[in-house]
């Protein structure tokens, strides 16, 4: 890596996922008051639209990291999603294993997150699936 970095541990990891959940629920309301509450916030994914909805948050987050190296939580905390080997921004294939490691890492009680704090390169399960890093800027 050309920059320096130290790996960025769980509390500013989850401090920067606090701030893109502010931002995407700021930016869903006037979308949810259009398509209409109940559509937008149902509790199962059965329809089109929640489906609909699934796709665009992931399509958001992988855009987010392969362009930006990440979300706006993360990179307002100067934050970055690497590649583990390179250093370098993350391809839209890690990107897609990274989102899809966030089901097992959330499925067994958050573990493949709390993983974060215990981890020498502070990786996730989601991290390690796709052989990332997340790194703080120094």
């Amino acid at each position: 890596m050309s920059h320096k970095y130290e790996y960025a541990g769980f509390w500013i990891r989850f401090a920067a996922s606090i701030i893109d959940n502010i931002i995407i629920f700021v930016a869903l309301i006037p979308i949810a008051m259009l398509l209409g509450w109940e559509s937008t916030y149902s509790s199962r994914l059965s329809s089109g639209i929640d489906w609909l909805w699934q796709i665009l948050f992931a399509v958001f987050f992988v855009f987010c990291w392969v362009k930006f190296a990440g979300t706006p939580g993360k990179r307002l905390l100067r934050l970055k999603v690497l590649d583990e080997r390179t250093g370098e921004n993350i391809t839209v294939g890690q990107g897609i294993i990274r989102y899809i490691g966030y089901f097992p890492a959330i499925l067994v009680l958050f573990i493949g997150l709390i993983w974060v704090a215990f981890d020498s390169k502070k990786q996730g399960w989601h991290d390690k699936m796709a052989k990332t890093v997340v790194v703080r800027e120094l």
